[in-house]
């Protein structure tokens, strides 16, 4: 009984990993992204979107029973163009892992991350990388004007929040990996090309990421 209920577990987080198609996910990455910045002083603070060279949104963050390391989701990485002049094109990730739990008892979670600096970036574009092991990760401050200067969100390569039935908070994430996903930068841009290629190859953004680029414009000019 135990394997089998282990079997059905891994079936059906195969199963949620081909469930949206790339646009899909695009577009739920995008209206994430809104909905947390549009709410009155519960947002990212602004100073800190400014700054950050990467967001990176898994949309849905799912928990299984009986998987290892108990979460995973499908997401989104989107770097400023060089000279931090608007964003470029996506590169999707796979997260995996952690143990950070799903807030208030959630079955689904919405993840967002900020890179703030040239070195968290060059852990994003990597093949595979570990928070909290090969970057440094800290919980992020809420509130569209919150005081972000002490001194572990100054020196962290990556912050990280979450949102789970309506509830919006820093988490930390030791433990959790993030990955290329091939098969969905395949499924965009006809080859499965790595995110540093997505990223560094000026390639040319898809249709269904202007909404996402849109967003992440609105609300992280740069002063």
């Amino acid at each position: 009984m135990r394997y089998t209920a282990m079997a059905a577990s891994l079936i059906l987080a195969t199963s949620a990993y081909a469930f949206e198609t790339a646009q899909e996910r695009l577009a739920s990455s995008a209206t994430v992204f809104s909905e947390i910045m549009s709410t009155p002083d519960k947002g990212i603070p602004q100073d800190l979107l400014s700054k950050a060279q990467c967001v990176v949104i898994i949309p849905g963050m799912k928990k299984a029973a009986f998987v290892v390391g108990g979460q995973w989701g499908r997401g989104f990485a989107e770097c400023r163009k060089s000279g931090g002049t608007g964003w470029g094109a996506p590169g999707a990730v796979r997260m995996e892992g952690g143990s950070f739990g799903l807030q208030i008892g959630g079955s689904s979670t919405d993840v967002v991350m900020l890179v703030m600096n040239q070195s968290g970036m060059d852990k994003l574009l990597s093949d595979k990388f570990t928070l909290g092991a090969d970057a440094t990760v800290a919980a992020g401050p809420v509130g569209r004007s919150a005081n972000a200067d002490t001194d572990v969100k100054m020196t962290a390569e990556i912050l990280a929040w979450s949102r789970s039935k309506g509830l919006f908070a820093g988490l930390s994430l030791s433990g959790a990996t993030l990955r290329n996903d091939l098969d969905v930068n395949g499924e965009l841009y006809g080859q499965k090309l790595d995110n540093k290629q997505v990223v560094t190859g000026d390639r040319q953004p898809p249709d269904s990421a202007q909404k996402l680029i849109a967003a992440l414009n609105k609300y992280s000019v740069r002063k």
